[in-house]
């Protein structure tokens, strides 16, 4: 049997690896930010009934425009927003590739903020897109000053950031995208996954659209939604941007049933958000609750919690593996990050992790 070394892969693909967040069979797991309550029983027999329906003519391609879901999400975002200005792929993953694919590429470069989401530079791998970093002030902020002075020394064709980001929860302050909107004559992406969990009457980078053709939001349904399993993600900009990803994306890239159970979803937003203001008190709760433990939980404006203190990170992940508990060991130095659950996950993981005692596993 060959191995990867044995083929014929590209040259900047060698040594690569892939997107590996621990699957495991366990009780509670807290490891990838999804979204632990169920769908209301209600709304999952409408999103039933949608796709029944969908079966139907699933004999027929389904509408490559996807104009009905478009409607939809522009109707949900608010902001005077329009279907033209509304793009959606398989995931906000397929999002971020169809951006790279149409804005990066060989010989062209994307600026991240590291430590952020994980698959930016495994996408821009993916797409032939040089990886550029540059580093965030105290706590994990980016200033305006600090984004601005990365720009003019790398000149990227993209910026990214993560708003709030990944792994840290760390919000980016509008003036921080208008700074490297500005610096930049390229594209700048802002990736909003968990916009939902942000404080109410935080600003989102939605409010600066206007005007400013080269700005991307991205947002999921996978978080707040519960949705992680259709699939869905999307991005609102100017027009002229959907017009560049039709050019890189395949025929008929979302299925009848993707778009069929994404349209049921949002006929129910109020219901389907209900379980946000849940999710955010239980975040709020491990930020309270971990340094009464010892460690030092940062500031989080997602749906998880980044905490540091941890003697030994890879032993306390498996100490609470044993424990039926499945977290993210991010790779930062004596830091670990669990997703806010349900209250009695959340009771259960701060019980169990005060069972390690101070600094965690040892």
């Amino acid at each position: 049997m060959a191995s990867l070394s044995d083929l014929p892969i590209r040259d900047d693909l060698r040594g690569q690896h892939p997107y590996g967040a621990p699957q495991q069979p366990v009780r509670y797991a807290l490891n990838v930010n999804e979204n632990t309550h169920p769908i209301p029983e209600g709304v999952a027999r409408h999103i039933v009934e949608s796709l029944a329906r969908a079966v139907l003519t699933v004999n027929r391609y389904p509408d490559r425009e996807f104009t009905e879901l478009r409607e939809e999400l522009a109707r949900y975002l608010g902001h005077e927003m329009t279907p033209e200005q509304i793009w959606a792929a398989n995931g906000s993953n397929e999002i971020i590739q169809q951006t790279l694919q149409a804005f990066g590429g060989p010989g062209r470069s994307v600026l991240g903020f590291p430590p952020s989401y994980s698959m930016h530079p495994i996408i821009a791998a993916g797409t032939g897109t040089r990886w550029l970093m540059a580093e965030r002030d105290a706590d994990y902020a980016i200033s305006p000053e600090t984004a601005v002075a990365a720009i003019e020394a790398q000149r990227p064709d993209l910026v990214f950031f993560c708003a709030p980001n990944n792994p840290t929860g760390t919000p980016v302050a509008l003036e921080t995208i208008e700074a490297a909107y500005e610096a930049s004559d390229g594209i700048v992406f802002v990736d909003e996954a968990y916009a939902e969990f942000m404080p109410a009457g935080a600003p989102s980078a939605l409010t600066l659209l206007p005007g400013r053709e080269r700005l991307l939001v991205s947002r999921t349904m996978s978080k707040a939604f519960a949705f992680a399993g259709a699939r869905l993600g999307y991005l609102a900009a100017d027009p002229a941007v959907t017009d560049a990803l039709r050019l890189v994306r395949l025929p008929y890239h979302l299925s009848a049933f993707t778009q069929a159970a994404s349209v049921a979803a949002l006929q129910h937003a109020p219901e389907m958000l209900a379980m946000v203001d849940d999710i955010a008190g239980q975040r709020d709760r491990l930020l309270a609750e971990l340094p009464k433990l010892g460690f030092r939980a940062f500031d989080s404006w997602a749906n998880f919690v980044l905490f540091d203190g941890v003697d030994d990170p890879h032993a306390t992940f498996l100490a609470l593996l044993e424990r039926d508990i499945l977290i993210r060991d991010v790779g930062l130095p004596g830091a670990l990050r669990v997703t806010a659950g349900t209250a009695a996950e959340t009771s259960y993981f701060l019980e169990a992790l005060a069972e390690l005692g101070p600094g965690g596993a040892h």
